[in-house]
């Protein structure tokens, strides 16, 4: 599977295997592996950069939460908590999504519910970082 270089200051040492021609990802938050899909590549380098990078317990770092918005099921993607206390959002889309103002104006939906202090919308290579404040959205610079 070629899998691009995503735009993080450091590499993680992803656990990856193949079944039948398909690819996992071991997942070290769910104990799992998950289908190696876009996606989850951008995700599971969150995961890894919050954990080993920043120094979050497995048990402060969400994935794949359900919430309900406007009566639909959707799933965020990571919540980074912090003594139960939703801290920071994270949404991530796969490498060849473009992040535009639909994808932000989703993360704030999502965000409306969750009620975090900060989103992050990534696609691994491009990533929007901002913060809830006064009823509106600040854009903050790339802070890695």
């Amino acid at each position: 599977m070629n899998l691009p270089k995503l735009n993080f200051e450091n590499t993680f040492d992803l656990e990856i295997r193949t079944d039948k021609d398909k690819f996992f990802i071991y997942d070290l938050a769910r104990k799992s592996w998950l289908l190696l899909t876009p996606e989850e590549w951008v995700r599971q380098h969150w995961l890894h950069y919050f954990h080993i990078i920043k120094g979050r317990n497995l048990s402060s770092l969400i994935l794949e939460k359900k919430l309900v918005l406007n009566g639909t099921t959707k799933r965020i993607d990571l919540l980074v908590t912090e003594k139960t206390v939703a801290k920071i959002l994270v949404e991530c889309k796969a490498p060849h999504i473009k992040l535009t103002e639909k994808t932000f104006e989703q993360t704030a939906r999502y965000n409306s519910i969750i009620g975090a202090e900060e989103i992050i919308l990534s696609n691994g290579i491009q990533h929007i970082f901002a913060k809830f404040a006064d009823n509106h959205y600040q854009f903050l610079p790339a802070t890695f």
